[in-house]
């Protein structure tokens, strides 16, 4: 077998720029390495740097082109800056990934305003002002790809999640409305909603959490990083321009 995960799925991305948001772990490395392997000029950003510049060492070590950025999402002013910089200086901008995101998971008679806000904030917000910025950019071009990082959770909902939850629902909601927006200009925005996913997030969950969500998968496993970055390497594609304010559930069959 290849070493090459995505060697199934065969993208034509040279020339293309790419932001991904939440890029130095899990779900977001493998979108950038993903669009990197595809030939796409990938810009990472996230708080964690170390972690960060392994992901673009990864990418560029496989020959491919990336760059580390440093962006507060939850900041309106550095949101534009940053995405205004990569443009002008790319000459494009012709694919955002939302994918930042945080989890504060608790009951909620006992969360917290700071709970409610962090995750809000980050998760929300955050693809608000990535989506406000590039599409701006993508309009003027009339070429873009806008795919938001959801979850099976803003679907069904999940207990100790009501904070994540109304993010990840507020997303599909917030994919669908920008959809009809852009979709003239050759835009596309469409949402995936992972389920559970081997991930630095489900590792906290325990192993008996872990087991007990796998009875309820049909394909009897969770799911790894690269099945969602596939996901999202298509909806990226060119191959992908009449698919557009659609939430592609990638969950081995759980909510199904």
């Amino acid at each position: 077998m290849s070493d090459n995960p995505y060697q199934s799925l065969t993208v034509d991305l040279s020339g293309q720029t790419a932001i991904v948001t939440g890029a130095s772990q899990g779900i977001g490395k493998a979108v950038a390495q993903a669009l990197g392997a595809s030939g796409a000029k990938v810009a990472c950003l996230a708080r964690n740097a170390e972690k960060l510049a392994q992901t673009v060492a990864e990418i560029t070590g496989a020959g491919g082109q990336a760059e580390a950025h440093s962006c507060d999402v939850t900041d309106g002013d550095s949101v534009a800056k940053t995405v205004e910089t990569l443009a002008e200086n790319w000459g494009r901008l012709d694919i955002l990934i939302n994918n930042a995101g945080v989890t504060r998971d608790t009951l909620l008679p006992i969360m917290s305003d700071e709970q409610w806000d962090d995750v809000i904030n980050t998760n929300l917000r955050g693809m608000f002002l990535f989506s406000r910025a590039a599409a701006k950019i993508m309009m003027r071009a009339r070429y873009g790809r806008i795919i938001n990082m959801s979850s099976v959770s803003g679907l069904i909902g999940n207990a100790g999640q009501t904070n994540y939850s109304a993010s990840k629902a507020g997303m599909i909601g917030f994919t669908r409305s920008l959809s009809k927006e852009l979709a003239k200009r050759k835009v596309t925005v469409n949402a995936v909603a992972p389920g559970f996913i081997e991930s630095e997030m489900t590792k906290t969950l325990g192993d008996a959490l872990i087991s007990e969500a796998k009875k309820r998968i049909p394909a009897n496993r969770l799911g790894l990083p690269e099945d969602i970055a596939a996901a999202v390497l298509f909806l990226s594609s060119p191959a992908a321009s009449y698919v557009t304010g659609q939430v592609l559930t990638v969950d081995g069959g759980m909510t199904g």
